[in-house]
């Protein structure tokens, strides 16, 4: 197996300001896989280290065909979103504050942004646009925070607002911010090609072999109806959409795969690398076919 080790951003590691999201150390993990019906291959050949460091390198997103967008932090101790081309093996950072901190980019419905949770310097956290020709950033909603995570529906923004209980809220209109569901999981996800958010829902659960598995649940924004999609992987909380039928989790080192309307998930492949352990975040580019995992350093 070969791998290309690259290394970037020397710094310090911060807490982000909730101690739900508290950091640690984890690197980028890219590696090409092939879809085929409800199966994925995993071309192990491919494994490659995107960064190389035992601070935080984390939240990957593809924001294009050949870019992908995560939160990292800078030599001072800000996080900051970097953007990281696979073509050009090249790293440039779209955010560089001094007095903030960004975390979950997302490319937003319109393409000129990319989104991010920004911890401001009074504490707010609140989601802001960054543009993608490196111009001026923009709050976005000014009265909705503190904001976790979030995904993107119709130009407007899905967000788990922390509290008591944490909350799912999507805002139709100014004046009608819409509370979807309560007690919620860190994953939003959109499913592709629908009007349907889905979510972790920590209400409902279930253990196998002692261990919990939660709701994944799903809410049309169009239709404001509600839809079950089975349980998570016993003792996951992170999912993707690898398109619009095939769900994907990480456990340890594995990966699991399962279509939405299955209840059974079905080990794809593991990860073994020296030094590394437990998959967490996930993006997955159809374009590259290419998966980039989040590992934690041991």
């Amino acid at each position: 197996m070969h791998l290309k080790l690259r290394l970037s951003f020397i710094s310090l590691c911060i807490l982000l300001s909730i101690n739900a999201f508290a950091q640690g150390s984890f690197d980028l993990i890219a590696i090409d896989v092939k879809k085929s019906g409800g199966k994925l291959a995993i071309d192990y050949n491919t494994i490659t280290l995107i960064t190389n460091r035992p601070l935080y390198d984390n939240q990957p997103a593809f924001i294009n065909e050949v870019q992908m967008a995560f939160s990292a932090v800078d030599e001072k101790g800000n996080n900051d979103i970097i953007i990281y081309n696979f073509e050009k093996d090249k790293f440039t950072n779209l955010t560089k504050t001094s007095d903030r901190n960004e975390f979950s980019p997302s490319l937003t419905d319109c393409g000129l942004y990319v989104s991010a949770v920004t911890v401001e310097p009074d504490g707010k956290q609140r989601l802001w646009l960054y543009p993608t020709n490196f111009g001026e950033p923009e709050l976005l909603y000014d009265d909705i925070e503190p904001v976790g995570y979030y995904d993107w529906y119709d130009n407007k923004a899905a967000m788990f607002v922390l509290g008591q209980p944490n909350k799912l809220v999507y805002p139709y209109s100014k004046s009608e911010l819409f509370t979807i569901s309560e007690n919620v999981g860190r994953s939003v996800k959109k499913r592709p090609k629908t009007s349907i958010i889905t979510f972790i829902d920590k209400n409902v659960s279930k253990e196998v072999d002692g261990v919990k598995s939660y709701a994944i649940k799903g809410f049309d924004i169009e239709k404001r109806t509600h839809t079950d999609y089975g349980f998570t992987f016993p003792g996951s909380e992170d999912f993707i959409w690898l398109d619009n039928q095939l769900l994907l989790m990480g456990k340890g080192n594995d990966l699991y795969v399962r279509k939405a309307e299955q209840t059974e998930w079905e080990k794809a492949g593991s990860i073994f690398l020296e030094d590394y352990q437990n998959i967490t975040r996930m993006a997955y580019s159809a374009d590259l076919k290419k998966l980039v995992v989040v590992m934690e350093r041991k």
